[in-house]
C-alpha cells in the first residue's frame, strides 16, 4: 500500500476551495471511467467470444454475470476495507485490480480462465462502487457534493460509451481480446493519480486523527466552514459508534436500512442490467441483421445516456434529488411500455426496429438522469455517519444481486416468454420502484451530512428548514 500523504496544506490565497474539491471529484470519476468501460466492454465482445469458445446461452449469461458475482463479494468486503484501510488506499487497490484483471481478461486462453478473470475484475468493481462515492461524498463541500457525485456517474456512462465505440472499431477484426484488455492501460495511470489524493476528514476522525481531518477540511472549505463541519463530524461519530449490518435495521436507523435495501434492489431489477449487457442482442432481435450494425446502434444509444447524466448534473442541485429521481423512473416505465408494444405487435426491419431504438433511448435517458445518477448520491450522503460505509456496501450489494438476477435470466426470458411479456414485467417493476421512492426517499439537497444523520434519528423528520446553497 502507498504511504499516507503529508499533512494537507490550507488552500492558497486566491484559490477557491471548490477547485480543490472538484479535483478530488474528478480524480474519483477517473475510477468511474474505468469501471464503466469494463462494464460495457463485454456487450460487444460477447458476440465474438461465443463463437471463439463455442458458448451456449447459459455460458454467455455466466461470463456476463461473472463480473456481477465478483462485484457482490467486492461490495460486501468494501465496508471493512474502507473503514480499516481508509477510503483513499482502498481506491488505490481498486485501480491496481482494474489494471491486472482487465489485462488477464484479454489474455485468457480458455473460457474457464476468462470466467475467473472476469470474476476477479468484478471484485475490484464491487469495492470501487462503494469506495469512490463515499470518498467524494465525504470530501466535497455540501454546495457541490451532488454535482461531483453525478460527475462520477457521468464518467461511468462515458466509460460504457467508450467501450461500445471501442467494440465497434474492433468488431471488423473480431478483436475481442483488445476490447476486454485495453482498459488495463489507463487503469495504471488512474492508480498513480488516486495515490496522490488526501484521505477524507470523516475517516481521519474515525481513526482519531483530528488534526489531519481539520487540514483536509481546510483544503476544500473556508476556515469557518471547516471548523463547523469538524465539530459536527466529531459529534455525530461520538453519538453513535456502531456500524454493523444489523444496526441498519435497528432503531433509530431502521427506516434508513429499508430505504437502502429497497433502492439498491430497484436500481437494477427495473431493467438497466439487460440494456447494458445485452443491447446488441436486443437490437438483433428487433430487426438489425449484422453484428456491426447492432453494436453501432448500441454505441449511439449510449450517447443518449450521457444526455441523461448532463441533465441530472444541472437538476440535482436545482430541482433536487427526489424530483430528478421520480422523473427518471417515469421515463423508464414509459420506455418499457413502448418496448413491450413493439415486441407484441411484431418486430422487424424498418419502423418497428426504429421504435424499439427510440424506446431504448428513452429508457437510457430516464435511467441515467434518475437511478443512474442518484444511487451514487444517496449511497454516499443519505446514510448516518457511523453506517455510511456499511449502508453503502449493503445498498450496492443488493443492487448487484438484482443485477445478477437480470443478467442470468434476461436472454432466457426473452426466448421463453417473448419480448412483450419480458418488458411488461419491467414496466410493473418500474411502477413499484416509483411508489417506493415517493414513500421513502428523503430530499437531501442542501443538507450537510450530519444534518442528514439527524433526519434518521428524528424518525425521518428534518429538525430545521433546508439551507439554501449556491453551486
Amino acid at each position: 500500500m502507498t504511504a499516507e500523504p503529508r499533512a494537507a496544506r490550507p488552500v492558497p490565497p486566491g484559490r477557491r476551495p471548490t477547485f480543490v474539491a472538484a479535483f478530488v471529484g474528478l480524480a474519483a470519476a477517473a475510477v468511474g471511467l474505468i469501471y464503466g468501460y469494463d462494464t460495457g466492454a463485454m456487450a460487444g465482445a460477447l458476440l465474438f467470444v461465443k463463437t471463439d469458445f463455442g458458448l451456449s446461452t447459459l455460458d454467455q449469461e455466466m461470463v456476463t454475470a461473472a463480473v456481477t458475482v465478483g462485484s457482490i463479494l467486492g461490495a460486501l468486503a468494501a465496508r471493512r476495507l474502507c473503514d480499516q484501510l481508509g477510503r483513499r488506499r482502498t481506491m488505490v487497490a481498486v485501480a491496481c485490480g482494474y489494471a491486472v484483471f482487465a489485462a488477464a481478461s484479454g489474455f485468457a486462453p480458455t473460457y474457464p480462465v476468462l470466467l475467473v478473470a472476469r470474476f476477479l475484475l468484478g471484485v475490484a468493481v464491487g469495492v470501487s462502487i462503494v469506495a469512490a462515492p463515499i470518498f467524494v461524498g465525504e470530501s466535497a463541500p455540501v454546495r457541490i457534493r451532488g454535482r461531483l457525485l453525478v460527475t462520477y456517474q457521468l464518467a461511468t456512462t462515458l466509460g460504457i460509451a467508450s467501450a461500445y465505440f471501442t467494440d465497434l472499431a474492433l468488431s471488423g477484426a473480431g478483436a475481442w481480446r483488445w476490447m476486454l484488455g485495453v482498459s488495463g492501460i489507463p487503469a495504471v495511470l488512474v492508480t498513480l493519480l488516486v495515490a496522490r489524493l488526501p484521505e477524507t476528514p470523516h475517516w481521519q476522525v474515525m481513526r482519531g486523527n483530528i488534526e489531519a481531518a481539520a487540514a483536509a477540511l481546510r483544503r476544500t472549505r473556508s476556515a469557518e466552514e471547516a471548523a463547523t463541519e469538524l465539530a459536527e463530524i466529531r459529534a455525530a461519530l461520538a453519538a453513535h459508534d456502531r456500524g454493523t449490518f444489523r444496526d441498519l435495521f435497528r432503531r433509530p436507523f431502521r427506516r434508513a436500512g429499508v430505504f437502502v435495501v429497497g433502492l439498491g434492489f430497484f436500481v437494477q431489477i427495473t431493467g438497466i442490467a439487460a440494456i447494458v449487457a445485452y443491447s446488441p442482442m436486443i437490437f438483433k432481435a428487433v430487426g438489425f441483421t449484422s453484428d456491426r450494425s447492432a453494436i453501432l446502434v448500441t454505441s449511439l444509444v449510449q450517447l443518449a445516456a450521457i444526455i441523461g447524466e448532463i441533465t441530472a448534473l444541472f437538476l440535482v442541485e436545482r430541482a433536487g434529488r427526489r424530483p430528478t429521481l421520480i422523473t427518471g423512473i417515469s421515463l423508464m416505465a414509459a420506455a418499457n411500455v413502448v418496448l413491450a408494444l413493439v415486441f407484441g405487435l411484431g418486430v422487424g426491419p424498418g419502423v418497428p426496429a426504429a421504435i424499439a431504438v427510440l424506446g431504448v433511448i428513452v429508457f437510457r435517458i430516464g435511467y441515467s438522469a434518475g437511478f443512474g445518477s442518484l444511487v451514487w448520491v444517496y449511497a454516499s450522503e443519505a446514510l448516518p455517519a457511523p453506517l455510511r460505509s456499511t449502508g453503502a456496501s449493503t445498498l450496492l450489494a443488493v443492487d448487484l444481486l438484482a443485477n445478477f438476477v437480470i443478467t442470468m435470466t434476461f436472454l432466457s426470458a426473452l426466448t421463453a416468454l417473448g419480448g412483450a411479456t419480458t418488458f411488461g414485467i419491467f414496466f410493473v417493476l418500474c411502477a413499484a420502484a416509483l411508489a417506493f421512492v415517493v414513500r421513502f426517499a428523503p430530499e437531501t439537497k442542501g443538507r450537510p451530512l450530519e444534518e442528514i444523520h439527524r433526519y434518521w434519528t428524528n424518525g425521518a423528520r428534518w429538525d430545521r428548514p433546508r439551507t439554501t446553497v449556491r453551486g
